[in-house]
């Protein structure tokens, strides 16, 4: 029924394999239950029902995707939008998480509407294959500063933005030791090789006591009563059009990003570069934040680090459905889940960003239109931190270039129009 349901010889894969790849994604991702409670309390939320409606938003979000999508992608809540969410829209703005949950809400019914249209679709097919490499590109590179950011490998300077971190650290030198361990086990096909490394290195740094080993591996929910349907949609309209337009273009073009790179991963481009069943994915992906902002969590969308999935063998729905249950489990099993510390996952973060920047390779490279505008586009990604800023800059650097090198017929309505409204926005930041 499974193999049916989800065409697993269709896709060359197994059960078996669509399992292993669901551990792995879930296992490079399982930080945010973590990570999104401990940002979004800062707005006066209760971290409990933060990290219950984490967990649920997730499961949910990523069921959608795995059921009606047919996608190998996990989503849950976004970093960087639960950052925008608690320090500018709350915090810096004054406004109560109550209107932000609302705001999240009015973004999503917006990103479900272009999705049901062919207006988000058409969007996305309309991105050039040069830049659709360069953004699955990009997105490695920005996983990759993530990954040695996260292993202490660089760490801020003033002087220089980032420098060498300090190498001689236990933890640096564990994150080396499964980074060298997953490439190892990769080279002889071992199934699992990024999940024999997390858990090994795990484990190595509770032996070593670098990580707190967890005296539990049980603890029942807390109550999400405290966030459950607390959006404040008046307020939310009130705010103004500018904010919510922010939420629905982070959320678009993120979005956009990230199932270009997990898509060119798992080889499933079509020959003119177009995703299959994209209607799909992007309205499960719009869906998601709609269901988060009920639950009390900042916006949903789709994970890169499904990547790390893919690159483990998932290629259908099945791989989302066993994360979705995974992270139902997470609800009962949260100490487990605590226990992967940050640098035994970064390997994967930095063995995933090595794989997808072999897409670099299939820009035509003698072509300066072409080439000029995905060195933007891949470079502007782990430099500002975002995606959507690195897609942004490649949009007008592709339009400009086109328009100066005489070659007008190159570019399409959509191009033209969303280089305007980056400018537009960049000018009024």
């Amino acid at each position: 029924m499974l193999a049916n349901f989800f065409k697993l010889q269709e896709n060359h894969t197994t059960i078996k394999t669509e399992i292993i790849a669901g551990f792995t994604t879930f296992l490079t991702m399982a930080y945010i239950i973590i990570v999104n409670p401990a940002i979004l309390q800062e707005t006066g939320m209760d971290h409990g029902a933060v990290f219950v409606a984490t967990c649920l938003a997730a499961s949910l979000a990523t069921a959608i995707m795995g059921l009606y999508a047919n996608y190998p992608v996990a989503l849950a809540p976004g970093m960087g939008l639960n950052a925008y969410f608690t320090y500018s829209v709350s915090l810096g703005m004054g406004l109560g998480w109550q209107t932000a949950l609302g705001i999240v809400f009015i973004s999503g019914v917006i990103c479900v509407l272009l999705s049901l249209l062919p207006i988000r679709e058409y969007i996305i097919n309309s991105i050039p294959h040069s830049l659709k490499m360069a953004i699955a590109s990009g997105i490695g590179l920005f996983l990759g500063i993530i990954a040695l950011k996260n292993a202490g490998f660089i760490v801020a300077d003033p002087a220089t933005f980032v420098t060498l971190g300090k190498l001689t650290s236990i933890t640096c030198i564990l994150a080396a030791i499964g980074f060298f361990l997953m490439v190892a086990l990769d080279n002889y096909r071992i199934p699992g090789s990024i999940i024999i490394s997390i858990l090994v290195i795990t484990f190595i740094g509770m032996i070593l006591g670098v990580s707190p080993v967890t005296n539990s591996f049980f603890s029942l929910p807390p109550s999400l009563a405290p966030t459950f349907l607390k959006m404040d949609l008046m307020g939310a309209i009130m705010s103004g059009a500018a904010i919510i337009f922010a939420f629905v273009f982070v959320d678009l073009f993120d979005t956009a990003g990230t199932l270009i790179g997990v898509a060119h991963q798992a080889n499933m481009l079509d020959k003119d570069g177009k995703l299959p069943r994209l209607k799909q994915a992007l309205v499960a992906d719009s869906s998601a934040s709609i269901i988060g902002s009920m639950l009390g969590t900042s916006s949903t969308t789709s994970y890169i680090e499904s990547a790390a999935g893919v690159r483990a063998g998932g290629r259908t729905g099945l791989t989302a459905i066993v994360v979705s249950l995974l992270f139902l489990a997470a609800l009962f099993f949260s100490p487990l889940a605590k226990a992967v510390p940050i640098y035994a996952a970064a390997p994967a973060l930095l063995f995933v960003a090595c794989l997808m920047t072999k897409g670099l390779t299939q820009i035509d490279w003698n072509d300066g239109t072409e080439y000029g505008p995905a060195v933007v586009t891949a470079l502007a990604m782990p430099l500002t931190f975002s995606i959507a800023n690195g897609i942004a800059l490649g949009f007008i650097s592709y339009v400009c270039i086109k328009l100066l090198s005489g070659r007008f017929k190159e570019l399409n309505p959509i191009l033209i129009i969303l280089s305007i409204l980056f400018c537009v926005r960049f000018a009024t930041i």
